[in-house]
C-alpha cells in the first residue's frame, strides 16, 4: 500500500458542537447530568495510597516481580489516575478551580512526572479547537507522524515512549502559557515525593512507579485508548467511544463521544448520556475491546499516525485565558 504522507483534511467543523445542540433539543433532560462529583476525591486518595503501598511492598522483591506488578496492577492504577487528573482538568470535583487543581496535583504524585497542571491547559484547548494542529496537543507532530507512519516497529516505539513524544509537541502549540506558579508547585511536589520514596524505599519502589507510568500510557492494551479516541479506524468518523469491560476500572473514560459532547458531565454519569440519547450514539461506530484495537493498530498498515482529522477553521469558540478556561463555554460548546 502507499504510505500516507499527510493528515486527513476536513472542511467541516468538529462534530461535537452540533451534536450537543441536537441532543439537548431532542433530550433536554440530559442537561441535568451536568455538575460536580466531589466523591471522586476518595477514588483519588485510594489510588494514590494503592500505588504507594505497592511501591513499599515491592521494595525488596525481585525485579521481575516489580515488572510484572507494574504491568498487571500498577498500569491500571496509573491509568485510572490519569482519568482522575482529567476530571480535575474539567473542574468536575469542586466548585473552586484551585481545589480541582490541587486535587489533580495530588493525583499526579505516584506518576512521578509533573503533568497535571500542564495537561489541564493543553486538554481544554483540545476540546475547544479539535483538529487545529497549532492548538490541539492530541495531534501528533508532522515529523512524528512521518517518522512512525504505519511501521510495526515504529508503532511499538511510539507507544513505549508515548509520553516523550507528547513533550516534543509543546513547541508547536500556540497561545498556551507553559510555566507559572502552579506548574512550579506541580514540579516541587513531584520532586519532593521522588526524593522521599528514593530515600525511604529505594530504587525498586521508584522502578515500580516508573514502569507503571509508562505501561499505563504506552505498550499495554491500555495504550489503545489513545488510538480509540480520535484515530480513524472506520472511515472518517472523528471521535470514537469504547464500551468494554475495562471502563469499570477506568472510570468510564471510554465514553469519549459522550464526554466531548458534554465535557461538564462527571465520569459516573457519562453512561447516562448514551442511555438518554441512544439514537445519537448507537448510530456511531464504537470499540468494544482495547486489546483487539491494540493489536490492530500494531499490525494494520492502513492505520498510521496520519490517520487523524485536521482542519483550519477555529470555529466560533472565543479564546479564553488558558489559566482560567471558561468551562461553561467548553461544556456547551
Amino acid at each position: 500500500m502507499t504510505k500516507k504522507t499527510a493528515f486527513v483534511f476536513s472542511e467541516l467543523s468538529e462534530p461535537h458542537r452540533n451534536r450537543t445542540k441536537q441532543i439537548l433539543k431532542k433530550h433536554p433532560h440530559i442537561r441535568k447530568l451536568i455538575g460536580k462529583n466531589p466523591l471522586t476525591i476518595f477514588a483519588i486518595v485510594g489510588l494514590v495510597a494503592f500505588q504507594v503501598v505497592m511501591a513499599w511492598l515491592l521494595a525488596e522483591q525481585s525485579w521481575w516481580i516489580v515488572l510484572a506488578a507494574a504491568y498487571l496492577l500498577g498500569a491500571f492504577a496509573d491509568h485510572a489516575l490519569f482519568v482522575m487528573i482529567h476530571e480535575c482538568a474539567h473542574r468536575l470535583l469542586f466548585k473552586k478551580p484551585e481545589a480541582n487543581r490541587l486535587a489533580g496535583i495530588f493525583a499526579n504524585i505516584p506518576q512521578l512526572f509533573p503533568s497535571s497542571v500542564s495537561f489541564e491547559r493543553y486538554h481544554i484547548k483540545h476540546h475547544s479547537f479539535q483538529g487545529i494542529h497549532e492548538l490541539d496537543a492530541d495531534l501528533p507532530n508532522k515529523w512524528e507522524a512521518k517518522l512512525i507512519n504505519n511501521y510495526f516497529i515504529g508503532k511499538i516505539l511510539w507507544l513505549l515512549f508515548y509520553p516523550l513524544f507528547q513533550v516534543f509537541r509543546i513547541n508547536r502549540l500556540k497561545e498556551i502559557k507553559p510555566f507559572d506558579g502552579w506548574v512550579a508547585l506541580n514540579w516541587a511536589v513531584q520532586i519532593a515525593f521522588i526524593v522521599a520514596i528514593s530515600l525511604l524505599l529505594g530504587p525498586k519502589a521508584i522502578g515500580f512507579l516508573l514502569l507503571s507510568f509508562f505501561f499505563s500510557v504506552g505498550l499495554h492494551p491500555l495504550g489503545a485508548r489513545w488510538i480509540q479516541e480520535h484515530y480513524l479506524t472506520h472511515g472518517e468518523q472523528e471521535t470514537y467511544s469504547y464500551y468494554g469491560p475495562l471502563n469499570t476500572v477506568a472510570f468510564n473514560v471510554g465514553f469519549h463521544n459522550e464526554h466531548h459532547d458534554f465535557p461538564s458531565v462527571p465520569w459516573n454519569r457519562l453512561p447516562q448520556i448514551r442511555e438518554g440519547a441512544p439514537s445519537f450514539y448507537n448510530s456511531l461506530f464504537f470499540h468494544t475491546s482495547w486489546t483487539k484495537l491494540f493489536f490492530r493498530f500494531l499490525f494494520d498498515k492502513e492505520i498510521s499516525l496520519f490517520s487523524r482529522i485536521v482542519r483550519k477553521d477555529r470555529g466560533k469558540v472565543k479564546l479564553t485565558d488558558e489559566s482560567k478556561p471558561d468551562m461553561e463555554m467548553v461544556s456547551m460548546h
